[in-house]
């Protein structure tokens, strides 16, 4: 299993195809150097016309369906998992757009990743599944657990050992910080500030197009 996890930009999904969706979304999807260089190479849809290909005219339709698309792969969500935050946000009062990243950005992996103990969501999904995080000195493996102001997410003590480790905590020294959070890369912990609002709720989608797919 270690040699599963030695390498930070490590997806469980293949960097090819991660590549070509990355491509067809316009945005990077893994914060990973070769989709960027793959991105730089190649600034243009994948398909047998590359550069030349002409794009007919998109329907409001297939915008919409682009942003959830978007969306979900950029968090790692299978349609189902990205349709039940959507149907929890409506039912919440307030803007349903905000409050839809605000429950996405909360999920463990993503705060494991906000904080720079993972290098992607893929990694810190996969760190999580195999049990390296604490949430206030409890083990959690379920990468969608909900976290909430105060919470303390550490490393896992009998983790410490790990190869892995010495990356792990380099990458969060140099990982740029949300506001929502707070990180010791020393010590291997972070701390839930707050519920993220503002500009840590800025992403490279469009959630009304999003909320108006499902509207439909």
């Amino acid at each position: 299993m270690a040699a599963v996890l030695l390498n930070l930009d490590d997806s469980n999904m293949p960097k090819l195809k991660l590549g070509k969706l990355s491509r067809r979304e316009g945005i990077p999807l893994s914060p990973s150097i070769s989709i960027a260089k793959v991105m730089s190479r190649r600034p243009y849809g994948p398909g047998v016309h590359g550069p030349k290909q002409r794009r007919g005219r998109v329907s409001i339709y297939g915008l919409q369906l682009r942003e959830k698309q978007k969306a979900k792969l950029l968090y790692g969500l299978r349609e189902k998992q990205f349709r039940n935050y959507y149907e929890k946000a409506i039912q919440k009062q307030g803007d349903t757009g905000e409050l839809l990243i605000q429950s996405l950005e909360l999920r463990l992996d993503n705060a494991v990743h906000r904080l720079g103990f993972a290098k992607t969501r893929q990694q810190s999904r996969q760190l999580v599944t195999h049990k390296f995080f604490t949430v206030n000195g409890t083990t959690v493996n379920v990468p969608s657990y909900v976290v909430r102001p105060g919470d303390v997410i550490a490393f896992k003590e009998t983790k410490k050992a790990k190869p892995i480790m010495p990356e792990l905590l380099k990458n969060a020294e140099e990982a740029k910080i949300p506001s929502w959070l707070q990180t010791d890369a020393k010590a291997g912990s972070g701390t839930v500030l707050s519920e993220p609002e503002g500009d840590d709720l800025n992403q490279p989608f469009d959630t009304k197009l999003i909320i108006e797919f499902y509207s439909r």
